[in-house]
């Protein structure tokens, strides 16, 4: 799966496009907090963007792999091969507000899990200061 597949497989299950920000995919509204991808040529990371500052949570050299990782906290769960082929049934419907409930729930335990990483870090005053190299990529 790549970023472009991914952006389709999102808006096909319903996931509110304010929710993630994936590089070079287009985009409505963003919400103040929400999810992201950006990168190029083996160089991916993703984490949350949270009042203007982008956590970084993990970097990958693959971006079928960084794609998954968006993929399972927006929809939760490995994605199947008709994330990657347009056109092809997606059985039923996914609830539109379930997934917008989940999404929110999977943000709020992401921004929970930096908290507690900030907290853990020597010589942090702040837990929503970034961290050294947590910037954009």
């Amino acid at each position: 799966m790549d970023r472009f597949a991914l952006c389709r497989a999102l808006e096909e299950a319903g996931v509110p496009a304010a929710s993630y920000e994936i590089a070079d995919c287009p985009g409505r509204h963003r919400a103040a907090d929400r999810y992201f991808l950006d990168g190029h040529d083996g160089d991916w990371s993703v984490g949350v963007h949270e009042r203007g500052t982008r956590q970084v949570f993990e970097r990958f050299t693959d971006e079928g792999e960084a794609c998954r990782w968006i993929h399972d906290r927006l929809l939760g769960g490995e994605p199947t091969a008709t994330d990657t082929v347009p056109g092809d049934p997606a059985g039923p419907e996914p609830d539109p507000e379930a997934l917008r409930r989940q999404a929110e729930d999977d943000l709020e335990a992401a921004l929970a899990e930096l908290c507690r990483r900030a907290a853990e870090q020597p010589g942090r005053e702040h837990p929503g200061e970034p961290v050294e190299g947590d910037g954009p990529a």
